[in-house]
């Protein structure tokens, strides 16, 4: 899928620490971008029930697996459960399928990474790479090229796919759901398919053609969460394979990107505030790059191509929000930039799509999504206002030139089609099936007013026949770092939680990206409190306006999220009853003072300097979650940690664990009799990734924890997460 704006967000999650699948990583990049790049889902109806034959996504190759818990009563591991293995006459894509159901009557079908070329789709089907007709692409019908068994990994799944121009090789990289580790195979498509080469540790990779009709392959290496070489390859009699590329500056990374047109491979070094372009003719691979703009701290720039002219989504200029510029391809520099769009104060740009005579920009305004179509021929705008319920965009794959598809999704509601389509200038939607959802509950648009007097956007989701929602539990969702969006994708467990009654509130504070770059900038370095006052906001305009009440509220947020949560621990924890947090980053301070952990000098932007800036690191002393643990009354806590993770490495989990279960204990000393101590969980997932999303075991783990502290009748959730979730 060719998707531009949103190649910063793609290139984030080789630095930054979800999505969070989003939208941090490191111990730092908080959010685990579960690569949907070019992922989507399909809403089937059937006449009756019946075994759907997914084609496997990353999420759905989660496996049930042994996992450690420790508890604030016993600080010592469980006992390993043992799995049931699987049936042995189950071939290997039966092994990996999950079936979502809501209704009896109806089926999702999950997608992975699926690439159309020429007459053929190429995609994964169970444990092979294989490619079929495009006419045929539903059916049994397909060619095998490379059985991914061969790499000996432990249950391997394909994160995304290039086929050289002209259809002589295919290459795909290959992930585990235990590790970040990937390795980039190359096919030769012949009668009989080979494998041509195998280069581990690839980021992205692109495929150009030279002047004398040769496949070039250019793909990044990553070594340790960084990604600073790039390397072009070729195959069959000139086999070559050279060091193209190294960026010097250790808190930069480099991320390529062919423009929609295949014009020019881009080589794209930034970090989170400042952005470098070098332009590598797609006619021309071997000739020198060409430098679009040095870098200028503070100025991010994103390419497209489109005639001879370069389109720019850049922040240059006041105000310091995305606009849109243009120049000609030979005179690419900063001076030669015309203004060419411009967005309204408050608008995250989500994505960006490049067509022959049209560009369309995926926006979010006041908490609205919106769609602007560009006619490049004639500057004209048309401005879309897109349903309410929606909260986020799924780009897909697009090769026609008439139409633009993209699906809308909510937490609770499962990604719709829609297709804009230009010829006749309108938006037409998927029809004839309707979810229930839609009829069944009601989403909120509020504002929350912090003590610096900033509106802070929060979305609500409840049940429309909800009687008396103060006594209705409430789960409190927030992020706040990285100037990533909260993610607001479909989850089936969240649609299971407002069917029985639960109230989802997602706050979209400062440090976050909603709002536009500045949002972002008044979260981050010396203004992280600002996200904290904005969540306290936030729970307590809530409680004001009659959703739930401290006792039945919870609180949830993974990776950079974590920093928030702790530190409302720390200072309100009166506002909550539970919390549930996943690879949280707990320990600001000693983890940005040690600069041998992989991605802490990319992270400074970010958080500060503790180590030579001496007001960073009093500062990130008043809130970090750590280092302002002290004895009194806290909420429980679950927490999943990943025992491997090298972007929030365990041992600040358990340190924090440690300290707050030190800290509770000194505290039910002098509580006196009849004090009930909060349960503090800690459960570590065996393996190395950040987050392993759709894990059915983490969720419904999370599940319990939550009616259980909040003293809720789970019986019927756990039936009808039975209709999403294969136990």
């Amino acid at each position: 899928m060719q998707q531009k704006s949103k190649l910063f967000l793609q290139a984030l999650k080789y630095s930054i620490p979800h999505l969070g699948k989003c939208i941090q990583k490191q111990h730092l990049n908080h959010c685990n971008f579960a690569d949907h790049y070019y992922s989507r889902i399909k809403l089937k109806i059937y006449q009756q029930t019946k075994c759907l034959q997914n084609k496997p996504k990353i999420s759905e190759l989660a496996r049930n697996i042994p996992s450690r818990s420790f508890s604030c009563k016993e600080f010592l591991p469980t006992k390993q459960e043992n799995e049931k293995s699987l049936s042995e006459n189950m071939d290997a894509f039966e092994k990996v399928r999950t079936k979502l159901e809501t209704q009896p009557q109806e089926e999702y079908e999950i997608i992975n990474a699926e690439v159309k070329h020429g007459g053929f789709v190429y995609y994964q089907e169970g444990c092979c790479l294989v490619r079929s007709k495009d006419e045929e692409a539903d059916s049994d019908n397909y060619e095998v090229l490379f059985n991914l068994e061969e790499l000996k990994l432990d249950q391997p799944f394909i994160d995304s796919i290039r086929v050289a121009p002209d259809e002589k090789y295919v290459a795909a990289k290959i992930r585990t759901e235990d590790s970040e580790a990937s390795t980039c195979i190359v096919v030769k498509l012949s009668d009989q398919p080979l494998l041509e080469a195998s280069f581990p540790n690839v980021s992205s990779f692109e495929w150009v053609k030279d002047e004398e009709e040769e496949d070039v392959l250019f793909y990044t290496f990553q070594r340790n969460l960084r990604c600073h070489d790039v390397y072009r390859a070729t195959f069959g009699e000139n086999k070559r394979n050279e060091r193209f590329y190294t960026e010097k500056d250790p808190s930069y990374f480099v991320f390529l990107y062919l423009t929609k047109d295949s014009r020019f491979l881009t080589i794209n070094i930034m970090n989170k505030t400042t952005s470098e372009v070098w332009l590598i003719d797609g006619l021309s691979p071997w000739d020198p790059p060409v430098l679009i703009q040095k870098r200028i701290h503070g100025v991010l720039y994103y390419v497209e191509h489109r005639d001879d002219e370069l389109y720019i989504l850049t922040n240059v200029g006041e105000p310091t929000e995305f606009k849109l510029m243009r120049t000609a391809a030979d005179t690419p520099a900063i001076m030669n930039w015309d203004l060419f769009f411009t967005m309204k104060r408050n608008t995250k740009v989500v994505d960006l799509d490049m067509f022959k005579d049209h560009c369309v920009l995926f926006l979010k305004h006041s908490n609205l999504l919106y769609v602007n179509v560009i006619g490049l021929a004639d500057d004209s705008v048309r401005s879309l206002k897109l349903p309410p319920w929606a909260c986020g965009f799924i780009m897909d794959t697009n090769s026609d030139p008439k139409n633009c598809p993209f699906q809308l999704c909510s937490p609770i509601r499962p990604p719709k089609y829609y297709t804009y389509k230009f010829a006749e200038g309108k938006l037409f939607e998927e029809t004839g099936h309707e979810d229930p959802i839609t009829k069944t509950s009601r989403v909120l648009r509020l504002e929350a007013k912090s003590k610096d007097g900033k509106l802070v956007p929060m979305t609500v989701f409840h049940k429309t026949d909800s009687e008396d929602l103060q006594k209705k539990p409430l789960l409190v969702h927030v992020y706040g770092a990285y100037g990533m969006d909260l993610k607001m994708n479909f989850r089936p467990e969240r649609r299971v939680l407002v069917d029985d009654g639960w109230i989802l509130a997602y706050c979209h504070v400062r440090g976050g990206g909603e709002l536009g770059l500045q949002w972002h900038a008044d979260g981050r370095l010396t203004k992280k409190l600002h996200g904290l006052a904005d969540l306290e906001a936030c729970i307590k305009t809530l409680h004001g306006q009659g959703f739930s009440q401290p006792s039945l509220t919870a609180l949830t947020a993974f990776s950079a999220g974590g920093v928030l949560v702790g530190a409302l621990c720390n200072f309100n924890p009166d506002l909550l009853r539970a919390v549930t947090l996943e690879a949280p980053f707990l320990d600001v301070l000693n983890t940005m003072m040690d600069t041998t952990l992989p991605l802490t000098l990319e992270e400074l932007e970010e958080w500060g300097n503790p180590s030579s800036d001496e007001k960073h690191k009093n500062y990130i002393k008043r809130y970090c979650p750590y280092q302002n643990i002290k004895p009194q009354h806290y909420p429980s806590v679950h927490i999943t940690a990943y025992e491997n993770d090298e972007r929030v490495p365990l041992k600040g989990i358990v340190n924090y664990t440690e300290k707050l279960k030190e800290a509770i204990a000194e505290h039910a000393k002098n509580a006196g009799e009849g004090y009930q101590s909060p349960n503090i969980i800690l459960d570590i997932q065996p393996g190395g990734n950040h987050v392993i999303e759709d894990s059915h075991k983490k969720i419904t783990a999370q599940i319990k924890f939550l009616y259980e502290e909040l003293g809720l009748d789970n019986t019927s959730v756990f039936e009808n997460l039975k209709k999403y979730l294969k136990f």
